[in-house]
């Protein structure tokens, strides 16, 4: 019996290697590559980076963050992040709107929709980001993000209305919206560290993801309905915008959260932990 080819998977591959030209032509590993500097930088902030010892410098970071408030409010409020995105909308968004009438080929079509503006929001919040404090964007982004989770059961029907278009064309905006601003205050609090930090306060993005995943079934399995799955997620979104208000700034680059830029400074630091 011969297996049948999937025509999706054949046109992702396609796809992938496609790129592939465009990445090695127009890709660079760094902005002095073409001439540039550092966004918010200067051309001195723009050092090679210490390649030795990843995993040691990954936990040391996890470890000095840990000890500041900025890094668990940031971290809840990414947790709080992902459940509301990839932890709910994109496994659930289909099914829920399937339950109120609604064909499955449109839910799945709004949910694409999603995606192509979640690139111009997510370039436009960067933008922003380097001219408003990102406090300010995050307690927006989270809480309108919280109200339109609100009000989304009342928006489901068999028929695609002006209504649910907005929310699709609202939530793609705002769905990655969160991560400039984000890294924009662990590079304020943790400097050159950032990077790493920013890495374990994404790991809690995907953490939420998961419960809202696993939580989001549970919940339609239980009472019938995603309902209680949406306001939980709106009242979460609006304590992750209190969190990040609450956050206080640290406009001094902080001195003593710098990696070694030097491969024998390295050494040392790795030496004395």
């Amino acid at each position: 019996m011969e297996e049948e080819v999937d025509p999706g998977g054949v046109a992702c591959g396609g796809e992938d290697v496609a790129v592939l030209p465009l990445v090695a032509w127009l890709l660079r590993d760094r902005p002095r590559d073409v001439g540039a500097v550092l966004y918010s930088g200067t051309a001195a902030d723009d050092v090679e980076p210490v390649r030795a010892g990843a995993a040691r410098a990954a936990v040391q970071g996890l470890v000095l963050a840990a000890r500041s408030r900025p890094f668990w409010l940031l971290a809840a409020g990414f947790f709080i992040c992902g459940m509301s995105t990839n932890g709910l909308v994109q496994p659930h968004f289909i099914p829920a709107a399937h339950d109120h009438g609604m064909p499955v080929t449109t839910a799945a079509g709004l949910l694409a929709v999603v995606g192509v503006f979640d690139i111009a929001g997510t370039v436009f919040s960067g933008w922003l980001t380097d001219r408003v404090d990102p406090r300010v964007l995050l307690l927006a982004y989270y809480g309108l993000r919280g109200l339109s989770l609100f009000a989304l059961p009342t928006l489901f029907g068999p028929d695609l209305h002006v209504s649910m278009i907005a929310f699709i064309v609202f939530h793609g905006l705002d769905w990655l919206a969160t991560v400039p601003p984000t890294l924009a205050l662990c590079r304020e609090h943790f400097g050159a560290r950032a990077p790493v930090v920013f890495g374990w306060v994404f790991a809690s993005h995907q953490v939420g993801a998961a419960v809202a995943a696993f939580g989001g079934g549970v919940i339609r399995d239980v009472t019938g309905s995603y309902d209680l799955a949406w306001f939980l997620a709106g009242g979460l979104c609006l304590v992750a915008a209190a969190a990040a208000i609450s956050i206080r700034r640290n406009l001094a680059p902080p001195t003593a959260t710098a990696l070694p830029t030097d491969r024998g400074e390295a050494a040392a630091a790795q030496a004395h932990g």
